[in-house]
């Protein structure tokens, strides 16, 4: 073999192992927690027991940057009942703004299964999925969020974790389009 044709293998060689690195970080990049990784985190939550009575939220919306654009707090007021043998929730959320506006979404929660969820609400398309386990929730649902005069459908990949039994953290990524948009940020009492 000559020194041009063994160095040409090297080349090929290097190039081909970068490759592969490149597609295992891509593919690690890609993939996201499942809320079975949490089934054995305590306190474990129970969604109907937690939102039960009256919880204060407190949060910030940050842009992709991380940039901090929004701070805001809510008071929520929850209860549930038994409709045809299902679970179902209300929660009647009131945000305030730090520039001084309000907004009030009222979510109807519906236990479709033991951990699994449904929810809908006014500026929700279609119905919010959601599961839970352990300590944690995951909701996936689309958004009509607006802006200025506009509306756009925003995904939002949710993540709620139960702290202790008064306390949750909540992660909210926000996307269109696979793009990233930014984060929401709360945190949540039970009082």
């Amino acid at each position: 073999m000559s020194f041009s044709a063994d160095k040409k293998m090297k080349k090929f060689a290097l190039c081909q192992w970068l490759l592969n690195i490149t597609l295992v970080f891509s593919l690690a990049a890609c993939s996201s927690p499942t809320v079975t990784q949490y089934s054995s985190e305590k306190p474990t939550l129970n969604l109907s027991e937690y939102f039960d009575g009256t919880i204060d939220a407190y949060g910030i919306f940050t842009d992709r940057s991380g940039v901090v654009v929004k701070r805001f707090t809510v008071l929520i007021k929850a209860h549930w009942k038994t409709l045809d043998g299902k679970k179902v929730g209300t929660l009647d959320e009131s945000f305030e703004y730090s520039d001084g506006t309000k907004q009030k979404r009222i979510w109807t929660l519906v236990e479709t299964s033991p951990g699994r969820y449904i929810g809908t609400a006014d500026d929700v398309v279609g119905e919010a999925l959601g599961n839970s386990a352990g300590n944690a929730l995951n909701w996936t649902y689309t958004l009509a969020l607006p802006v200025d005069d506009s509306i756009y459908h925003v995904q939002f990949n949710d993540w709620m974790y139960l702290v202790t039994p008064q306390v949750m953290i909540n992660k909210a990524k926000m996307s269109k389009f696979g793009i990233d948009l930014g984060e929401v940020t709360l945190s949540f009492y039970k009082r």
